[in-house]
Protein backbone atom coordinates (compact mmCIF):
# COMPACT_ATOMS: atom_id res chain seq x y z
CA UNK A 1 0.00 0.00 0.00
CA UNK A 2 1.25 3.29 -0.82
CA UNK A 3 2.60 5.29 1.90
CA UNK A 4 3.00 8.81 0.23
CA UNK A 5 0.71 10.57 2.60
CA UNK A 6 2.33 9.64 5.82
CA UNK A 7 4.73 12.14 6.67
CA UNK A 8 8.31 10.80 6.35
CA UNK A 9 9.11 10.44 10.18
CA UNK A 10 10.26 6.71 10.09
CA UNK A 11 12.67 4.29 8.07
CA UNK A 12 10.55 1.98 7.92
CA UNK A 13 11.20 -1.96 6.83
CA UNK A 14 9.96 -3.50 3.84
CA UNK A 15 7.18 -5.94 5.72
CA UNK A 16 3.90 -5.38 6.91
CA UNK A 17 2.33 -8.02 9.04
CA UNK A 18 -1.20 -9.11 9.27
CA UNK A 19 -1.44 -10.76 11.96
CA UNK A 20 0.38 -12.63 15.39
CA UNK A 21 0.59 -15.32 17.91
CA UNK A 22 2.35 -15.91 21.02
CA UNK A 23 6.43 -14.32 20.14
CA UNK A 24 5.67 -14.83 16.45
CA UNK A 25 4.38 -12.21 13.22
CA UNK A 26 3.33 -13.52 9.89
CA UNK A 27 3.31 -10.88 7.11
CA UNK A 28 0.51 -10.12 4.63
CA UNK A 29 2.87 -12.62 2.00
CA UNK A 30 2.35 -15.64 4.74
CA UNK A 31 5.86 -15.32 5.79
CA UNK A 32 6.91 -15.73 9.52
CA UNK A 33 8.48 -14.00 12.20
CA UNK A 34 10.09 -14.57 15.64
CA UNK A 35 9.28 -10.90 17.26
CA UNK A 36 12.47 -10.48 19.44
CA UNK A 37 11.83 -6.50 19.44
CA UNK A 38 7.79 -7.10 20.89
CA UNK A 39 7.06 -3.37 19.72
CA UNK A 40 10.39 -1.94 21.00
CA UNK A 41 9.44 -3.37 24.69
CA UNK A 42 5.82 -3.05 24.65
CA UNK A 43 4.34 -6.14 23.63
CA UNK A 44 5.26 -7.96 26.65
CA UNK A 45 2.51 -10.89 26.97
CA UNK A 46 3.47 -11.09 22.88
CA UNK A 47 0.87 -10.76 20.32
CA UNK A 48 -3.45 -11.83 20.53
CA UNK A 49 -2.91 -13.21 24.11
CA UNK A 50 -6.33 -15.09 25.20
CA UNK A 51 -6.40 -12.87 28.64
CA UNK A 52 -5.61 -9.40 27.38
CA UNK A 53 -7.96 -9.48 24.12
CA UNK A 54 -10.98 -10.43 26.71
CA UNK A 55 -10.29 -8.10 28.52
CA UNK A 56 -9.76 -5.53 25.95
CA UNK A 57 -12.88 -6.48 24.31
CA UNK A 58 -14.95 -7.15 27.34
CA UNK A 59 -14.13 -3.27 28.19
CA UNK A 60 -14.94 -2.40 24.12
CA UNK A 61 -18.13 -3.27 24.67
CA UNK A 62 -18.91 -1.28 28.10
CA UNK A 63 -16.96 2.05 27.86
CA UNK A 64 -13.78 3.30 26.51
CA UNK A 65 -13.44 6.78 27.42
CA UNK A 66 -14.71 9.16 30.02
CA UNK A 67 -13.13 12.54 30.66
CA UNK A 68 -11.41 12.31 33.70
CA UNK A 69 -13.41 15.01 35.44
CA UNK A 70 -15.40 12.43 36.15
CA UNK A 71 -14.04 9.24 38.65
CA UNK A 72 -12.89 6.58 36.95
CA UNK A 73 -13.33 2.88 38.44
CA UNK A 74 -10.58 1.06 35.99
CA UNK A 75 -7.95 3.75 36.90
CA UNK A 76 -8.51 3.94 40.42
CA UNK A 77 -7.96 -0.09 40.35
CA UNK A 78 -4.68 0.46 38.68
CA UNK A 79 -3.49 3.23 40.53
CA UNK A 80 -4.38 0.73 43.75
CA UNK A 81 -2.44 -1.82 41.43
CA UNK A 82 0.72 -0.39 40.84
CA UNK A 83 1.18 1.27 44.37
CA UNK A 84 0.68 -1.79 45.90
CA UNK A 85 3.71 -3.28 43.54
CA UNK A 86 5.81 -0.48 43.86
CA UNK A 87 5.51 1.07 47.26
CA UNK A 88 4.83 4.45 45.45
CA UNK A 89 2.09 6.59 46.74
CA UNK A 90 0.15 8.10 43.83
CA UNK A 91 -0.29 7.86 40.11
CA UNK A 92 -1.51 10.26 36.97
CA UNK A 93 -1.80 8.49 34.10
CA UNK A 94 -1.13 9.97 30.31
CA UNK A 95 -0.77 8.10 26.87
CA UNK A 96 3.19 7.15 26.27
CA UNK A 97 6.56 7.38 28.09
CA UNK A 98 7.50 10.76 27.01
CA UNK A 99 4.02 12.12 28.44
CA UNK A 100 4.89 10.33 31.72
CA UNK A 101 8.65 12.31 31.52
CA UNK A 102 6.99 15.62 30.81
CA UNK A 103 4.91 14.96 33.96
CA UNK A 104 7.85 14.12 35.72
CA UNK A 105 9.95 17.08 34.58
CA UNK A 106 6.61 19.05 35.42
CA UNK A 107 6.40 17.79 38.83
CA UNK A 108 9.87 18.92 39.83
CA UNK A 109 10.01 22.32 38.63
CA UNK A 110 7.05 22.84 40.56
CA UNK A 111 8.61 20.80 43.62
CA UNK A 112 11.77 23.45 42.89
CA UNK A 113 9.57 26.58 42.81
CA UNK A 114 7.78 25.21 45.92
CA UNK A 115 11.03 25.78 47.92
CA UNK A 116 11.85 28.77 46.10
CA UNK A 117 13.49 28.33 43.82
CA UNK A 118 13.84 30.23 40.67
CA UNK A 119 15.32 28.36 38.01
CA UNK A 120 15.21 25.17 39.03
CA UNK A 121 17.60 22.22 37.32
CA UNK A 122 17.66 18.52 36.72
CA UNK A 123 20.65 16.74 36.46
CA UNK A 124 20.30 14.19 33.56
CA UNK A 125 22.97 11.74 31.76
CA UNK A 126 24.67 10.89 28.86
CA UNK A 127 23.11 8.72 26.22
CA UNK A 128 19.65 9.05 28.12
CA UNK A 129 17.02 8.49 26.04
CA UNK A 130 13.59 10.43 27.90
CA UNK A 131 10.88 11.07 25.02
CA UNK A 132 10.79 13.05 21.64
CA UNK A 133 8.55 16.05 23.14
CA UNK A 134 10.62 19.17 23.31
CA UNK A 135 10.96 18.84 27.03
CA UNK A 136 11.90 15.57 26.99
CA UNK A 137 14.07 15.73 23.83
CA UNK A 138 15.94 18.51 26.05
CA UNK A 139 16.54 15.97 28.87
CA UNK A 140 17.75 13.31 26.34
CA UNK A 141 21.67 12.71 26.23
CA UNK A 142 21.92 12.60 22.22
CA UNK A 143 22.71 15.17 19.85
CA UNK A 144 20.76 13.12 17.43
CA UNK A 145 17.58 13.55 18.56
CA UNK A 146 17.74 17.24 19.67
CA UNK A 147 19.39 18.69 16.23
CA UNK A 148 16.94 20.76 14.70
CA UNK A 149 14.46 21.79 17.31
CA UNK A 150 16.87 24.42 18.89
CA UNK A 151 16.45 26.26 20.92
CA UNK A 152 16.15 23.52 23.76
CA UNK A 153 14.18 24.13 26.71
CA UNK A 154 16.66 24.89 29.29
CA UNK A 155 16.96 23.70 33.14
CA UNK A 156 18.94 20.47 32.08
CA UNK A 157 22.32 19.87 34.02
CA UNK A 158 24.19 16.71 32.12
CA UNK A 159 26.96 14.55 33.61
CA UNK A 160 28.16 10.79 32.73
CA UNK A 161 26.39 7.93 33.27
CA UNK A 162 27.01 6.05 36.05
CA UNK A 163 29.17 8.16 37.31
CA UNK A 164 28.49 9.26 41.20
CA UNK A 165 31.54 11.93 41.29
CA UNK A 166 30.11 13.92 38.57
CA UNK A 167 27.05 13.81 40.50
CA UNK A 168 28.63 15.02 43.53
CA UNK A 169 30.49 17.88 41.86
CA UNK A 170 27.51 19.54 40.32
CA UNK A 171 25.96 19.38 43.79
CA UNK A 172 29.27 21.68 44.92
CA UNK A 173 28.47 24.36 42.18
CA UNK A 174 25.00 24.38 41.36
CA UNK A 175 22.30 25.67 44.12
CA UNK A 176 19.37 25.01 41.59
CA UNK A 177 19.35 21.35 41.23
CA UNK A 178 15.82 20.22 42.17
CA UNK A 179 16.24 16.36 40.76
CA UNK A 180 17.88 13.75 39.06
CA UNK A 181 16.34 11.98 36.10
CA UNK A 182 18.27 8.54 35.24
CA UNK A 183 17.01 5.40 33.68
CA UNK A 184 18.13 2.07 35.86
CA UNK A 185 19.59 1.17 32.45
CA UNK A 186 19.97 2.63 29.40
CA UNK A 187 17.86 1.55 26.96
CA UNK A 188 18.21 3.59 23.24
CA UNK A 189 21.70 4.29 24.61
CA UNK A 190 22.98 0.87 24.38
CA UNK A 191 21.57 -1.45 26.97
CA UNK A 192 24.40 0.26 29.31
CA UNK A 193 24.24 -1.39 32.83
CA UNK A 194 25.89 -0.03 35.78
CA UNK A 195 29.13 -0.88 36.50
CA UNK A 196 28.45 -0.77 40.03
CA UNK A 197 25.18 -2.55 39.75
CA UNK A 198 22.76 -1.44 42.81
CA UNK A 199 25.55 0.37 44.00
CA UNK A 200 24.91 3.57 41.26
CA UNK A 201 21.04 3.80 42.29
CA UNK A 202 21.97 3.87 45.92
CA UNK A 203 24.27 6.41 45.45
CA UNK A 204 22.19 8.55 43.49
CA UNK A 205 19.75 7.98 46.62
CA UNK A 206 21.81 9.03 49.12
CA UNK A 207 23.04 12.76 47.15
CA UNK A 208 19.38 13.29 46.85
CA UNK A 209 18.39 12.59 50.35
CA UNK A 210 21.85 15.23 51.30
CA UNK A 211 20.68 17.54 49.05
CA UNK A 212 16.80 17.44 49.16
CA UNK A 213 16.47 16.66 46.14
CA UNK A 214 14.10 14.01 43.96
CA UNK A 215 15.62 10.76 42.44
CA UNK A 216 12.97 10.58 39.34
CA UNK A 217 14.02 6.90 37.32
CA UNK A 218 12.48 6.26 33.69
CA UNK A 219 11.22 3.05 33.87
CA UNK A 220 9.92 3.31 30.19
CA UNK A 221 11.02 0.81 28.85
CA UNK A 222 12.95 -1.48 32.56
CA UNK A 223 9.45 -1.48 33.97
CA UNK A 224 7.00 -4.10 33.75
CA UNK A 225 9.47 -7.21 34.69
CA UNK A 226 11.36 -6.63 31.99
CA UNK A 227 14.38 -7.22 34.16
CA UNK A 228 12.72 -9.57 36.32
CA UNK A 229 11.29 -7.74 39.16
CA UNK A 230 8.36 -5.75 38.41
CA UNK A 231 10.48 -2.72 38.33
CA UNK A 232 14.12 -2.73 38.09
CA UNK A 233 14.59 -0.54 41.25
CA UNK A 234 13.57 -3.28 43.20
CA UNK A 235 17.18 -4.89 42.55
CA UNK A 236 18.38 -1.95 44.43
CA UNK A 237 16.76 -1.34 47.64
CA UNK A 238 16.01 1.51 47.23
CA UNK A 239 12.72 3.61 46.80
CA UNK A 240 12.94 6.59 43.99
CA UNK A 241 10.43 10.15 44.50
CA UNK A 242 9.20 9.89 40.78
CA UNK A 243 9.04 6.78 38.32
CA UNK A 244 7.66 6.82 34.74
CA UNK A 245 6.03 3.97 33.00
CA UNK A 246 4.44 3.18 29.45
CA UNK A 247 5.55 0.81 26.88
CA UNK A 248 4.88 -2.72 28.59
CA UNK A 249 2.38 -1.53 30.98
CA UNK A 250 -0.51 -2.33 28.17
CA UNK A 251 1.06 -4.43 26.35
CA UNK A 252 0.55 -2.49 23.11
CA UNK A 253 -2.76 -0.45 24.07
CA UNK A 254 -1.09 3.12 24.97
CA UNK A 255 -0.58 4.02 28.36
CA UNK A 256 1.46 5.63 30.27
CA UNK A 257 2.23 6.67 34.15
CA UNK A 258 4.19 8.89 36.49
CA UNK A 259 4.26 7.46 39.69
CA UNK A 260 5.35 9.51 43.42
CA UNK A 261 6.14 8.78 46.59
CA UNK A 262 6.03 11.02 49.63
CA UNK A 263 6.17 14.54 49.38
CA UNK A 264 6.61 14.78 45.33
CA UNK A 265 2.92 12.49 45.60
CA UNK A 266 1.60 15.85 46.63
CA UNK A 267 3.33 18.36 44.80
CA UNK A 268 -0.13 18.59 41.21
CA UNK A 269 -3.23 19.81 42.61
CA UNK A 270 -5.86 20.27 40.45
CA UNK A 271 -5.31 22.36 37.13
CA UNK A 272 -1.74 21.98 37.21
CA UNK A 273 -1.55 19.28 35.31
CA UNK A 274 -3.99 16.47 32.97
CA UNK A 275 -4.52 14.43 30.03
CA UNK A 276 -7.71 13.78 28.07
CA UNK A 277 -7.42 10.00 26.95
CA UNK A 278 -4.95 9.75 29.95
CA UNK A 279 -5.94 6.45 32.11
CA UNK A 280 -9.41 6.01 29.96
CA UNK A 281 -11.18 2.91 30.97
CA UNK A 282 -9.83 1.02 28.00
CA UNK A 283 -6.09 1.65 28.60
CA UNK A 284 -6.47 0.53 32.45
CA UNK A 285 -8.43 -2.64 31.71
CA UNK A 286 -5.40 -3.76 29.18
CA UNK A 287 -2.86 -2.59 31.89
CA UNK A 288 -4.90 -4.63 35.00
CA UNK A 289 -5.10 -7.64 32.38
CA UNK A 290 -0.95 -7.38 31.55
CA UNK A 291 -0.64 -7.56 35.29
CA UNK A 292 -2.83 -10.44 36.20
CA UNK A 293 -0.69 -12.29 33.28
CA UNK A 294 2.61 -11.37 34.64
CA UNK A 295 1.97 -12.19 38.25
CA UNK A 296 -0.08 -14.94 37.68
CA UNK A 297 2.66 -16.96 35.05
CA UNK A 298 5.32 -15.28 37.26
CA UNK A 299 6.56 -13.55 34.12
CA UNK A 300 9.34 -11.53 36.05
CA UNK A 301 11.02 -14.47 37.02
CA UNK A 302 10.79 -16.17 33.72
CA UNK A 303 12.34 -13.17 32.15
CA UNK A 304 15.45 -13.02 34.75
CA UNK A 305 16.37 -16.95 34.17
CA UNK A 306 15.87 -16.95 30.45
CA UNK A 307 17.69 -13.34 29.70
CA UNK A 308 20.64 -14.59 32.33
CA UNK A 309 20.60 -17.96 29.75
CA UNK A 310 19.79 -15.92 26.58
CA UNK A 311 23.28 -13.67 27.46
CA UNK A 312 25.63 -17.31 28.25
CA UNK A 313 24.42 -19.38 25.64
CA UNK A 314 25.30 -15.98 23.26
CA UNK A 315 28.21 -15.55 24.99
CA UNK A 316 29.06 -19.37 24.17
CA UNK A 317 28.40 -19.17 20.26
CA UNK A 318 30.16 -15.70 20.13
CA UNK A 319 33.44 -16.44 21.85
CA UNK A 320 36.38 -15.22 20.15
CA UNK A 321 34.80 -14.20 17.39
CA UNK A 322 36.46 -10.97 16.20
CA UNK A 323 34.39 -8.09 16.37
CA UNK A 324 32.53 -8.88 19.35
CA UNK A 325 32.59 -6.36 22.28
CA UNK A 326 30.61 -7.59 24.94
CA UNK A 327 26.75 -9.17 25.54
CA UNK A 328 24.79 -8.00 28.27
CA UNK A 329 21.60 -7.69 29.70
CA UNK A 330 19.28 -7.43 32.83
CA UNK A 331 16.35 -9.27 32.39
CA UNK A 332 14.67 -9.55 28.78
CA UNK A 333 16.81 -6.39 28.10
CA UNK A 334 19.85 -7.63 26.04
CA UNK A 335 22.74 -5.75 24.42
CA UNK A 336 25.27 -7.42 21.95
CA UNK A 337 27.91 -4.77 21.06
CA UNK A 338 29.93 -4.84 17.93
CA UNK A 339 33.45 -2.66 17.62
CA UNK A 340 31.35 -1.24 14.44
CA UNK A 341 27.82 0.09 12.84
CA UNK A 342 26.08 -3.02 12.37
CA UNK A 343 22.24 -1.31 11.28
CA UNK A 344 22.87 -3.69 7.97
CA UNK A 345 22.28 -6.32 10.53
CA UNK A 346 18.94 -5.40 10.60
CA UNK A 347 17.57 -6.11 7.29
CA UNK A 348 19.38 -8.94 7.04
CA UNK A 349 17.77 -10.35 10.22
CA UNK A 350 13.93 -9.56 8.80
CA UNK A 351 15.21 -11.44 5.83
CA UNK A 352 16.35 -14.31 7.87
CA UNK A 353 12.38 -14.13 9.59
CA UNK A 354 13.90 -12.30 12.97
CA UNK A 355 12.90 -8.86 14.45
CA UNK A 356 15.66 -7.58 15.99
CA UNK A 357 16.90 -3.51 16.70
CA UNK A 358 20.42 -1.34 15.93
CA UNK A 359 20.85 1.24 18.89
CA UNK A 360 23.67 3.66 19.71
CA UNK A 361 25.28 2.47 16.09
CA UNK A 362 26.98 -1.07 17.61
CA UNK A 363 24.76 -2.46 19.69
CA UNK A 364 22.26 -5.34 18.40
CA UNK A 365 19.48 -4.60 20.94
CA UNK A 366 17.02 -7.58 21.71
CA UNK A 367 13.65 -6.79 23.95
CA UNK A 368 11.74 -10.02 23.09
CA UNK A 369 8.00 -10.71 24.77
CA UNK A 370 8.43 -12.33 28.16
CA UNK A 371 6.32 -15.11 27.31
CA UNK A 372 9.16 -16.42 25.16
CA UNK A 373 10.09 -20.32 25.66
CA UNK A 374 13.39 -21.95 25.61
CA UNK A 375 12.64 -23.14 22.29
CA UNK A 376 12.07 -20.22 20.67
CA UNK A 377 15.31 -18.41 22.78
CA UNK A 378 17.27 -20.92 21.07
CA UNK A 379 16.52 -20.21 17.78
CA UNK A 380 17.30 -16.59 18.30
CA UNK A 381 20.34 -17.48 19.77
CA UNK A 382 20.99 -19.65 17.08
CA UNK A 383 19.88 -17.44 14.05
CA UNK A 384 21.30 -14.26 15.40
CA UNK A 385 24.69 -15.77 16.00
CA UNK A 386 24.93 -17.12 12.39
CA UNK A 387 24.06 -13.75 11.24
CA UNK A 388 26.02 -11.87 13.29
CA UNK A 389 29.17 -13.95 12.57
CA UNK A 390 28.63 -13.52 8.90
CA UNK A 391 28.18 -9.80 9.09
CA UNK A 392 31.53 -8.87 10.81
CA UNK A 393 33.45 -11.95 8.41
CA UNK A 394 31.93 -9.73 5.49
CA UNK A 395 32.71 -6.10 6.65
CA UNK A 396 36.14 -7.45 8.16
Amino acid sequence: MSQQHLMNTYGRQPVTFAYGEGAWLWDTNGKRYLDALAGVAVNGLGHAHPVLAKAIAEQAAKLIHVSNIYQIDEQSRLANRLCALSGMDRVFFCNSGCEANEAAIKLARLYGHGKGIENPAIVVMEKSFHGRTLATLSATGNYKVQAGFEPLVPGFVRVPFDDLDAVRQVAEHNPNVVAVLVEPIQGEGGINIPHGGANYLRGLRELCDQHGWLLMLDEVQSGIARTGTMFAFQHTGIKPDVMTLAKGLGSGVPIGACLAYGAAAEVFTPGKHGSTFGGNPLACAAALATLDVIENDKLGQHAEQLGNWINQAFSAQLKDVAGVVTIRNAGLMIGIELDRPCGDLVKQALEAGLLINVTADKVVRLLPPLILNQAEAQQLVDGLSGLIKKFLEASA
